[in-house]
């Protein structure tokens, strides 16, 4: 991934964090986030103990 698409992508994410004019979409924070790390792991969220 070059310099200028990873620029964009954590752009994206910020705003679909800290914008409260955009709608949360979870699904593509989770991917968003797999592709900037570089994972080639399922973007699936972690089950957390009630």
């Amino acid at each position: 991934m070059s310099e200028r698409e990873m620029e964009a992508k954590l752009v994206e994410l910020d705003r679909l964090l800290n914008d409260p004019d955009v709608r949360m979409d979870p699904h593509r924070v989770w991917l968003l986030l797999q592709e900037i790390s570089g994972s080639g792991m399922s973007a699936q969220p972690v089950a957390t103990a009630a």
